[in-house]
């Protein structure tokens, strides 16, 4: 049962009878400023269009949500090239937010960067997805939709992992089976476990994946337990996210250079630095050590503000 904190409120009132929206308000951008001035821009506006309908209209999973419940979240594809007709490669960023409890703070659930995103697409085709059929007759076409697809519901399997213990296990398994079931084809690249070490394979692998277990601990553990708690109880919600920076450090401990923990660490070292930054000092000193270890990027961060 998908628990929200609005959700229990509006069945408190016994208002339960609109509660049949969809679950994203997504927002797409498609820039093409790289492609030659010679090719029609108006097709990527249309592209933009169809995806949004694509991504909002659709219901991606059998819960109930009302509007003020639904997901933000942002794709943003920069087309770098024009691979032949009609087909094109680029770059897909996904983010998306989670509200935390009390306030008007949204932390960040994924803020990912996908290098490998090829597709076909003709003006006013329509943009479909089956998930008992992800490979189509043209893959290039298909890989557009199965792309998105995937992230959808690697992003619902996150905000549901944020809300209840293992809550996402259901959309990161549907995200693995659109991995196993992917399009292939000329250029297409990211679902294969030998195209790189970071890319859609990986990412799916170790979140369905029970040797990396301990991350849906983290997810629950970084969100429930410590960021929503910070409003009513700002010392047990500090100490929950002490205890989720040494579960990171085990997890990478027992599996260095995996994926999943950088992944995990994308836009949050702000919010990290400032939830911890009036812990007590032994405790503030072990997490600075740990996080700059482990979150190389950010590194200097920590131990600049976690002094």
């Amino acid at each position: 049962m998908r628990i929200r904190f609005l959700i229990v409120l509006l069945m408190s009132f016994g208002l339960t009878a609109s509660l049949q929206a969809q679950e994203l308000n997504a927002r797409v951008a498609v820039n093409a400023s790289l492609i030659s001035s010679q090719t029609d821009k108006k097709v990527f506006q249309t592209l933009q269009t169809t995806l949004i309908t694509f991504l909002n209209n659709r219901k991606w999973t059998n819960d109930t949500y009302q509007p003020q419940e639904k997901i933000n979240c942002n794709f943003l594809i920069t087309i770098k090239k024009t691979v032949a007709d009609n087909v094109y490669s680029g770059t897909l960023v996904v983010q998306a937010a989670r509200p935390i409890f009390n306030s008007s703070y949204q932390s960040p659930l994924i803020n990912f960067q996908d290098e490998s995103f090829t597709f076909k697409y003709v003006e006013y085709q329509p943009v479909e997805f089956n998930e008992n059929r992800v490979s189509g007759s043209d893959p290039q076409v298909s890989n557009l939709s199965a792309t998105l697809a995937y992230y959808v519901y690697l992003l619902l399997g996150l905000d549901y992992d944020s809300f209840s213990s293992r809550g996402g296990d259901l959309f990161f398994q549907k995200a693995q089976q659109i991995v196993n079931n992917a399009p292939d084809g000329r250029d297409i690249t990211g679902w294969k476990p030998f195209d790189s070490q970071r890319n859609r394979y990986w990412l799916a692998e170790n979140l369905a994946n029970n040797k990396y277990a301990l991350i849906h601990d983290i997810i629950y553990g970084y969100y429930r337990l410590g960021l929503d708690m910070m409003y009513e109880n700002e010392e047990e919600g500090r100490n929950a996210l002490l205890n989720v920076v040494n579960l990171i450090n085990t997890l990478n401990t027992d599996n260095p250079n995996s994926m999943i923990v950088p992944f995990f660490f994308q836009g949050k070292a702000t919010e990290i630095v400032k939830a911890l930054k009036k812990a007590d000092p032994e405790a503030k000193t072990r997490a600075r050590d740990i996080l700059a270890k482990i979150d190389i990027t950010n590194s200097n961060l920590y131990k600049q503000e976690l002094k």
